[in-house]
C-alpha cells in the first residue's frame, strides 16, 4: 500500500478547516481543502478528484507548505508589482516636451519614432510597439486626414452626400 502524504504540523485540523471555510478568494480556498483534506488521512487520488487540480501540484502544494507553512497557500500574483515602466517620470516628461513639437521630419509623431526617441534616451533598441503604448499611455494619436482619391470631383462627392442621407 502506498504511503500518505505527510502535512507538517503547521497548522492544527481544526484551523485548516477554519482557514478553509473563511477564505474569500478562491485559489486560497482550495489550496487550504487540500492541506486539509490531506492532513485528515485522504489519499491524493480522492483530493484530486474532489478538487480537480492534479497529483502534480497537489505534490507541488504540499512541498511548499510542508517548507513555509500557511504563506505558502494562495494567488502570489496579486504580490508581483509587475516591470518597472521603461521610462522613469522625468524621461516621460522629457517625452511628453518631446511630442509638442513636429519630429525632424516635419511630419506627425507615430510609434516607430516614439520608439526611436526613446532608443536614443536610453541606449538600446526599443521596439516600435513600445513607441505606440506610450503614445497611447499620453492620450495622444497621430491625426491625419483620410486619403482621397486624385480624380475626386468634390460637387460630385457632396451631391452623392446629400442623396444619400435622404434615402
Amino acid at each position: 500500500m502506498p504511503r500518505r502524504i505527510q502535512i507538517a504540523p503547521h497548522l492544527s485540523l481544526e484551523e485548516l478547516e477554519q482557514r478553509y471555510r473563511q477564505a474569500k478568494a478562491g485559489i486560497e480556498r482550495s489550496h487550504y481543502q487540500i492541506i486539509w483534506l490531506l492532513a485528515q488521512g485522504k489519499r491524493t487520488e480522492e483530493v484530486a478528484a474532489l478538487t480537480s487540480y492534479s497529483r502534480g501540484r497537489i505534490y507541488e502544494l504540499v512541498w511548499g507548505y510542508n517548507r513555509t507553512g500557511p504563506t505558502a497557500l494562495g494567488d502570489k500574483r496579486h504580490d508581483n508589482p509587475g516591470a518597472q515602466p521603461l521610462l522613469n517620470e522625468v524621461q516621460q516628461a522629457q517625452l511628453w516636451q518631446a511630442l509638442q513639437t513636429p519630429p525632424g521630419d516635419g511630419d506627425l509623431w507615430d510609434g516607430p519614432k516614439v520608439a526611436q526617441w526613446m532608443s536614443d534616451v536610453l541606449g538600446r533598441p526599443i521596439h516600435p510597439q513600445r513607441g505606440w503604448e506610450y503614445l497611447r499611455a499620453l492620450e495622444l494619436r497621430r491625426r491625419r486626414p483620410r486619403p482621397q482619391h486624385q480624380a475626386t470631383d468634390p460637387v460630385e462627392q457632396e451631391a452623392w452626400k446629400k442623396n444619400s442621407r435622404n434615402g
